[in-house]
């Protein structure tokens, strides 16, 4: 009679992660060649750091806008390709604001580019920085 900790019995254990395409995305995340995703700003973020998000969001948006690769926004932009994915991924600390303000520049040529103080009523008179 085999009991529960007998080392001959085998034991069938479903895999926890039953799903091949979720499978072959955990191997994705876990692969040392894996450049992660976008970054998330802090509930504390500094006003340049706000800033600087607000770029990347807008360059992003561009690109979705305008159905272009990445490698197509990076030509518009004069950058490398990996220099354009760390902008689309929000990589804000790769960059100052001068230098997001000049790529989005190129993009937004007849559109003019402007950073400002907003005050709004919901915030308690507080200010927001966009």
């Amino acid at each position: 009679m085999k009991g529960k900790n007998s080392p001959k019995e085998k034991v069938s254990r479903k895999s926890q992660y039953p799903d091949k395409e979720f499978k072959d995305y955990l191997n994705q995340l876990s692969s040392p060649h894996y450049q992660g995703g976008s970054w998330v700003l802090s509930k504390n973020a500094t006003p340049l750091q706000k800033s600087k998000h607000e770029f990347c969001k807008e360059i992003l948006i561009y690109q979705r806008k305008h159905k272009l690769t990445d490698k197509e926004l990076a030509e518009q932009m004069e950058l490398t390709l990996a220099e354009t994915e760390d902008i689309l991924h929000y990589r804000i600390d790769y960059f100052t604001l001068d230098r997001l303000m000049t790529y989005a520049n190129k993009l937004f040529k007849t559109e003019p580019l402007t950073i400002g103080i907003i005050k709004e009523k919901n915030l308690n008179g507080k200010r927001k920085v966009i």
